[in-house]
């Protein structure tokens, strides 16, 4: 969950790599660090906290240089400290930065110190370093140092490495983590995103596993079996606009703001082709599917776990959700004909991916892949693929990448019951029509934040709360309370709403906010007795409800109307004032909203 940039180019590489750094910040921003080849030495800073503090610090010692790598860092071995930060040097000969985790990294590390290796920090990453530096100091090459050293790596990786005495090389590797290759005018840049990168390039070259790439002066590349390979070259699509904050303040703003676009955007192809099998790429696949299972982490869990009520309902097939990390690790019976859907927003989650390769190996025939970042590695796994159109998402609590899943499998939904010929052409029709009109509908719900924001001014006291959902809207609670600890770190805990008298009552007195999401749908009666349960404990509510329901504001009850019912898509519009009610309550208290404690955006590490 690290960021990596490296750049061996024709000018200095310090402000390119900071650069890159400060665009990789949402994948670690525990510390960062640089290393760059002046023309005879490796020059290194490191500092715990932000890319800024390293920055300075470069400036301050006025590093300069052709060739360079560099690393922001979330902490996994090893806790916050200099010494743990990247890059790692062996010997002022070698300098590595990694992302990942290296399974074997203790036996390593004895051999090693056996070896008369002396450790200055409680990573698995110096173990890489030192380990290159022995194969080096044997061979004089940093391609076979490289390659030899990452044989005998067990775990997942993706490293740069640079030495002392190679000023015109760079070699880097994969296995697991995402790292990719981009091409300028007689110059190379390694990243583990685009992002750190496109202000340089739109050329491309995405890594497959076990690749080792060797770049000065040309490219070379090899496979896991050392054979020389060629990898396609992509340009990117990625724009620097989306990148910056723009007139937002934070980029969790930005992102709740662009949902309306990048809703529209992911539905474009569907509203002008209609809700057709060549969507995803191959109708015969999908033809022979009769039960559906998605397999997700975190908020894209929550998207699956709506998707099954809608698969159900409006397919009629079987659907089972699974936590990725849970699926991988259980004795799975994989039915014939099965459909299993992945969904990640960035196609590099390492659970999910692994999962996917899990399924394969019990026979698994047909994957599907629900993604925002084309060509990432779990869409290249699978069969077919639906991106969805959100754009670049930098904050990590997800808001638009969550919405545009949503719509992609409520589009995959809609093709699986077109083939079972369980609708017609007038349902497809108001299905096409409801979909035309949900951009507008997300944008009357983002028009509520200034309603939300009193609400937010209370919840800021508060040290719990509880979110209450009934049926397909229950996962929409679950998401809001995701959302309330992940930014404000307020202790938020979901439950069906007809589960509260089965325990979870137990917690409700005077001083617990209680967040209803209440569509006016065929469960709302059922919701309001379990609204007037918490009532009768004292508790206080706080009901997002739809304008055409009959709610009456009171004491100790609290109404915020979002737009009319939006039928089977009101999943889609209550997540945005749950997404605004948490990020108005971290902005009221405090904290960091794009960069919480803990937490880092893209998780490629177990």
């Amino acid at each position: 969950m690290c960021g990596i940039v490296g750049a061996l180019a024709q000018r200095d590489v310090t402000s390119i790599l900071i650069d890159g750094l400060k665009r990789l910040e949402y994948r670690g921003y525990d510390s960062a660090g640089i290393a760059v080849h002046d023309g005879s030495m490796l020059r290194r800073v490191r500092r715990v906290g932000r890319v800024v503090e390293t920055e300075q610090a470069a400036e301050n010692a006025a590093i300069h240089g052709h060739l360079g790598i560099g690393h922001t860092r979330w902490a996994t071995h090893g806790g916050v400290t200099e010494p743990n930060a990247h890059p790692h040097i062996s010997g002022d000969l070698i300098a590595v930065v990694h992302n990942g985790i290296i399974e074997n990294h203790e036996q390593m590390r004895d051999k090693l110190s056996a070896q008369g290796y002396v450790f200055t920090s409680q990573t698995d990453t110096e173990v890489i370093a030192h380990l290159i530096h022995a194969h080096y100091s044997q061979n004089h090459d940093l391609l076979l140092a490289v390659q030899a050293a990452s044989a005998e790596l067990i775990g997942a990786y993706a490293i740069a490495v640079i030495a002392r005495d190679r000023k015109d090389e760079m070699v880097c590797a994969r296995m697991g983590c995402p790292l990719l290759i981009g091409l300028g005018e007689a110059e190379f840049f390694v990243a583990s995103d685009v992002s750190a990168i496109i202000a340089q390039t739109r050329k491309v070259i995405f890594l497959e596993e076990g690749d080792v790439a060797h770049m000065g002066p040309g490219l070379s590349i090899y496979d896991q079996q050392g054979r020389r390979v060629e990898r396609p070259l992509h340009t990117s699509d990625v724009s620097l606009a989306s990148l910056e904050l723009g007139p937002y303040n934070h980029f969790m703003q930005k992102e709740i703001h662009e949902q309306p676009q990048a809703l529209a955007d992911t539905l474009d192809a569907v509203l002008e082709e209609g809700f057709t099998a060549q969507l995803l790429g191959d109708s015969e696949r999908l033809a022979r599917i009769d039960n559906v299972q998605i397999i997700a982490c975190g908020t894209s869990y929550y998207a699956g776990c709506i998707a099954r009520y809608w698969m159900e309902s409006i397919a009629g097939i079987p659907c089972q959700v699974e936590i990725a990390s849970e699926y991988r690790y259980r004795d799975v019976v994989v039915p014939a004909h099965q459909l299993l859907v992945t969904i990640s927003q960035s196609g590099e989650t390492l659970d999910t991916m692994e999962a996917l390769k899990y399924a394969r190996s019990l026979g698994l025939e047909t994957a599907l892949s629900i993604c925002n970042v084309q060509e990432s590695a779990i869409p290249r796994h699978s069969d077919l693929v639906f991106y969805t159109r959100a754009g670049a998402e930098i904050g990590v609590a997800s808001t638009k990448a969550f919405t545009t899943q949503l719509v992609a499998l409520f589009v995959l939904t809609v093709i699986l019951a077109k083939q079972r010929g369980r609708i017609d052409a007038e349902q497809e029709a108001r299905y096409l029509g409801e979909l035309r009109h949900l951009p507008g509908s997300v944008q009357h719900a983002l028009n509520l934040e200034p309603q939300i924001h009193a609400w937010a001014e209370r919840f800021a006291k508060k040290d719990h709360a509880l979110f209450l959902g009934r049926g397909v809207h229950y996962p929409i609670a679950m998401e809001g309370a995701l959302k309330l600890k992940e930014i404000t770190y307020i202790h938020a805990e979901a439950y069906a709403a007809g589960e509260l008298k089965h325990g979870p009552l137990a917690l409700v007195d005077d001083g617990m906010p209680v967040v209803v999401i209440a569509p006016n749908d065929a469960l709302l009666e059922k919701l309001k007795s379990n609204m007037q349960e918490v009532r009768a404990r004292g508790g206080e509510l706080f009901v997002f409800a739809d304008q055409d329901s009959h709610f009456t504001e009171s004491e100790g009850v609290h109404v915020i109307r979002t737009p009319r019912h939006t039928g089977v898509l009101s999943p889609v519009v209550h997540a945005i004032p749950v997404q605004l009610l948490a990020y108005l309550t971290a902005l009221a208290r405090g904290t960091d909203v794009d960069k919480p404690r803990n937490l880092a955006k893209s998780v490629t590490v177990e």
